[in-house]
């Protein structure tokens, strides 16, 4: 691995860093050195204090105590906009896009001044390509998939030539592809002089990419590594302060009941750069969990939306869950008659950010004894979702803590625990680990393995082929708009499921796309019969 420049002074300095909220600890007495040219790891628990250590040096936050120096220089940052002048830039794990404006107009709010938007985007679209990080700068931020909102994310920091570059969970929503594209531009980043420092849940990218680790347990620096000396066994046993336990697959079916039938689901984006879906068909038996892999932007959350109900087809028959046609039915319906489901989008759609944990428990598990005589149980609103917390080591401030004051992985394990202690006939999840520790990803795997073994129906929406491959008993993948068969995960491997994500199963000729009057309810044109629209 290429030396750090250690001939030049560190470029980042941070002694006794501290940060104490009402109800919790943060930071306690942080030490960390950055130098020229490094990538230095940041690695810990969910809620071990890493996200807001970066929003300190970024200047989203404030120390309660200790000193930050800049290049040989005590400072103060104030602002993101003052950390951005000394040159540090940070890519969220929580996106902070508009989602009513396009990219190009995204990107041109974080740059001083008021640059010409016909240049920037080209420019957007020069280091798009350059880094392999493809984007549409014309696109509307709202109709993007969470792995397009981070290409975004990354761009807008690279185009300000950062000198420190804060990279929190940059991979977690990228193919293998991207991921190696990306690891070529930090390095070259790198040997350019650009310090980064790099949170990842993902030990073998960290031994994989960087120099040097600080690791933290409870807020606290517990200890320090060289990633490459290390295993990820070691590196986990750091971080948690035990073995990782490995996932017990048991026994899967594979002659249940169908609890998940779409049939030739075919639809144009309600979206203008979304996916087209293309005759879908796929099934998902009872006690059988299903991975779908593919590219970020392929037509997974336009699946995803026909799954849940908050897109509807015109023919009911399109989507059957637990043998009732449901493809007219919304959200709720759909769940009435046994479906769980867990949104890739955490914040807003998985949970109301502001809203507290046991409120947003009764959001989606209202029907299960939280309601009496139309009136809520707030005692039994607490009580679930304190269980959610015990049973799932959710790190919070308790059943009233808002949603929006949980670490990213907390909160994932809020929200899936939430669903599957509903023990729902089949469950539908997109990106189950997004973000998540090591040992709550390990928690969670095998949570929806007991769950499977339980003779739940599971239907996993990912982009980490490992994870796949570790819980999935068959894997299609979608791309282009269109799903492959579903075989085996015995009976293929990582690399035939990285030919499928360029759509090489498809045949040559693709299947029509819908009329406008089959894909009215997707769009709500009112001039569609009304009996297209009536409830099934």
């Amino acid at each position: 691995m290429r030396a750090i420049h250690h001939h030049a002074g560190p470029r980042l300095e941070l002694r006794g860093i501290s940060k104490a909220y009402p109800t919790v600890v943060a930071n306690d007495d942080i030490d960390l050195v950055v130098m020229p040219g490094e990538i230095h790891a940041v690695l810990g628990e969910n809620g071990a204090g890493k996200s807001t250590l970066m929003k300190m040096i970024y200047g989203v936050t404030q120390p309660t105590a200790g000193t930050m120096r800049w290049e040989g220089t005590d400072v103060r940052v104030t602002s993101p906009a003052h950390a951005r002048s000394l040159g540090i830039g940070m890519v969220f794990q929580h996106f902070s896009l508009f989602d009513t404006l396009t990219v190009v107009e995204n990107v041109a709010l974080s740059l001083p001044g008021k640059p010409d938007l016909a240049d920037l985007a080209r420019r957007i679209s020069a280091v798009s390509e350059r880094y392999g990080l493809p984007v549409d700068p014309a696109r509307l931020a709202y109709g993007l998939s969470v792995g397009e909102r981070q290409r975004v994310e990354i761009i807008r920091c690279l185009l300000q030539n950062p000198k420190l570059l804060i990279m929190d969970e940059p991979t977690s929503v990228l193919t293998p592809q991207a991921v190696r594209t990306l690891f070529t531009t930090l390095r070259q980043l790198a040997d350019e002089g650009c310090s980064i420092l790099y949170i990842s849940h993902k030990l073998d990218e960290i031994r994989e990419l960087c120099h040097r680790a600080t690791v933290l347990r409870a807020g606290k620096v517990s200890g320090g590594c060289i990633p490459c000396d290390e295993t990820p066994a070691s590196m986990a046993h750091l971080m948690i302060g035990k073995e990782l336990p490995a996932c017990q697959r048991g026994g899967g079916q594979s002659d249940g009941e169908v609890r998940l039938q779409v049939t030739r689901l075919s639809r144009q984006s309600a979206d203008p750069f979304g996916v087209a879906l293309r005759d879908v068909s796929l099934e998902v038996r009872a006690g059988e969990i299903v991975g779908i892999a593919g590219v970020s932007g392929n037509g997974q959350q336009e699946l995803l939306a026909a799954l849940s109900g908050e897109t509807t087809c015109a023919d009911a028959r399109t989507v059957r869950i637990c043998g009732v046609a449901a493809g007219r039915m919304g959200p709720a319906a759909r769940r009435r008659h046994g479906l769980g489901f867990v949104p890739e989008e955490r914040l807003g759609r998985g949970a109301v950010p502001r809203m507290s944990l046991a409120w947003n428990g009764l959001l989606t598990a209202h029907a299960g004894g939280l309601l009496r005589r139309g009136m809520v149980r707030l005692g039994a609103m607490r009580e679930l979702a304190q269980r959610c917390i015990a049973a799932y080591h959710v790190k919070c401030g308790g059943p009233d803590a808002p949603a929006n004051s949980l670490s990213g992985g907390n909160l994932q394990k809020f929200i899936v625990g939430r669903e599957i202690m509903q023990q729902p006939k089949l469950l539908v999840l997109a990106q189950p680990t997004w973000g998540v520790d090591v040992g709550a990803a390990a928690f969670i795997r095998q949570s929806l393995l007991d769950l499977r073994s339980a003779g739940t129906a599971i239907l996993v929406v990912s982009e980490e082929l490992d994870e796949l491959f570790e819980i999935s008993d068959r894997i299609a993948v979608i791309a282009g708009g269109r799903l492959s068969p579903a075989e085996p995960a015995q009976d293929t491997s990582v690399e035939q499921v990285g030919l499928r994500m360029s759509g090489m199963w498809a045949s040559e000729e693709a299947p029509a796309l819908p009329t406008a009057h089959e894909d009215c309810h997707a769009h709500g044109h009112a001039h569609c019969p009304d009996e297209v629209h009536h409830a099934a």
